[in-house]
């Protein structure tokens, strides 16, 4: 009977042992023990934020592509050089077109070569679902004398864009939570320059993304105007009557002139042999004279 006693002795003992030994840990470090609870508890925090974000990073172009890839987006650019008769007049109703289809003018250049043309360069923004009905009318306003088109496909850059600012948004709110849950001076500023960090990475990403959506909505369309020369727009119109009288006048005066040249030339000769007819007639008397009186 002893025998089969000692052992259950012997465990009664080792486990009052550990039950003292734990209630003296406990007693000597609470606030050890209410520290790990703390972090632990902001541990998991942290695990539950970081939960939905990976499901963002890793699961928004999963759930994401559908309506990403509806539509491709395109940045669409324009470059047109179109000759006029009337400057001004073709330049308000560009600016027309564009309102009207819902854009705005940008940048103007107004100036003039060296024959004195004038000539305007202006770039307009206008909604791409509009563009091609924009770039008709401009384009049909006078006489085209250059024409370029560009169409860049952003599709792929959009997509990660977006993604990356749903998971830098979810990161900086996981920063922010754990802020709230810190309860260290250290932990706070640590916390805070972290916070600054990713807020400035954000706001980077977040000037990316508007910039694509501003270049993908809205088309550029940079026009460029210049008059008609003066020269090429007379000779395009027949010759009238006035026309007639002003080139035979023009005639009569050239042939008057010619004249009085050719009479200029002449005039020093014939005044020297009217000199010498003169002499010769006077010598030519004065010998008959005497001859008659003997």
């Amino acid at each position: 009977m002893r025998h089969p006693v000692r052992p259950v002795l012997a465990g009664l003992l080792v486990a009052a042992a550990l039950a003292l030994t734990g209630c003296g840990a406990g007693g000597g470090s609470g606030g050890s023990a209410s520290d790990s609870d703390a972090k632990s508890a902001v541990g998991g925090t942290a695990r539950q934020a970081a939960g939905p974000a990976g499901d963002t990073a890793g699961g928004g172009r999963g759930t994401g592509r559908a309506p990403a890839l509806t539509a491709n987006r395109i940045i669409r650019t324009a470059s047109l050089t179109v000759q006029v008769k009337d400057v001004p007049r073709a330049l308000d109703e560009a600016r027309d077109t564009a309102e009207s289809a819902g854009g705005y003018v940008g940048d103007e250049t107004t100036g003039r070569d060296g024959a004195g043309h004038e000539r305007t360069r202006v770039v307009l923004r206008v909604p791409t679902e509009r563009y091609d009905e924009v770039l008709a009318r401009l384009q049909g306003a006078g006489r085209l004398l250059d024409r370029t088109a560009k169409a860049e496909d952003v599709t792929d850059q959009v997509v990660d864009v977006d993604s990356r600012v749903a998971s830098q948004r979810a990161s900086v709110a996981r920063v922010r939570e754990l802020m709230d849950r810190a309860a260290k001076l250290s932990d706070v500023v640590a916390l805070e320059g972290e916070l600054s960090s990713r807020e400035a990475d954000l706001e980077a990403l977040l000037a990316q993304q508007a910039s694509l959506k501003d270049r993908t909505a809205m088309a550029t369309i940079t026009l460029s105007l210049t008059g008609t020369p003066a020269v090429r727009a007379a000779h395009d119109d027949p010759p009238g009557f006035a026309d007639a009288l002003a080139g035979g006048w023009h005639a009569f005066v050239t042939v008057l002139r010619w004249i009085a040249l050719a009479l200029g030339a002449a005039l020093p000769f014939a005044a020297l042999a009217a000199l010498v007819a003169v002499l010769w007639w006077r010598i030519v008397r004065r010998r008959r004279t005497p001859g008659g009186e003997t």
